[in-house]
């Protein structure tokens, strides 16, 4: 039974993380990279399609997207869906190809892209906090209805901390990459 809660609270922080990393992803940063428009969805038939299931994305240098339709007619559905993404990105059309160039980051930009990834962080760091106090609560629980000994209690709870703490860290880490990535020049 404790076993389970850990492997189900373990779980959910492994989740907590790669919410955090999808977050991260559409934080842009000076640099080009496919990612920055995984959150793009484009009208096809009715329906609202990711970008990279109707178009090829790939960097053509350092500094721009090129983006292919896979069929011709998407191109303007795919330019007016980057631009209502909020990223900021102009796309420009030349033949079958669009380019998105990313603009230069300012001083003031970075540092309001850096208080935005802190503030993912956090959330991320709150996220693990609640599952265990969730797990924590189910030891509780538990140990009402007599199914565990306090001692068992006490080490589960333990076990979670050190996982929590374990979890904590690896956001710390990916903010810290994260932040060097955004106010690197």
């Amino acid at each position: 039974m404790i076993n389970d809660i850990k492997s189900e609270s373990e779980a959910r922080m492994k989740k907590s993380i790669e919410a955090l990393h999808t977050a991260f992803n559409k934080i842009r940063t000076g640099r080009a990279h496919p990612s920055i428009l995984s959150s793009v969805m484009v009208p096809y038939y009715g329906n609202d399609t990711p970008l990279t299931q109707v178009a090829n994305v790939f960097a053509e240098d350092a500094r721009t997207l090129a983006i292919s339709a896979w069929e011709k007619n998407l191109i303007p559905a795919i330019e007016k869906a980057i631009l209502k993404s909020d990223l900021g990105l102009n796309p420009t059309t030349s033949g079958d190809t669009i380019r998105v160039p990313m603009p230069a980051l300012t001083e003031e930009t970075r540092r309001d892209l850096v208080k935005h990834a802190r503030a993912e962080a956090e959330t991320a760091r709150v996220s693990v906090r609640n599952i265990r106090r969730d797990a924590n609560g189910h030891f509780k629980d538990l140990l009402k209805e007599k199914e565990i000994s306090e001692d068992e209690e006490r080490r589960a709870a333990d076990e979670i901390q050190k996982l929590t703490d374990k979890y904590i860290a690896e956001i710390d880490k990916i903010l810290a990459d994260k932040e060097a990535d955004l106010m690197a020049i």
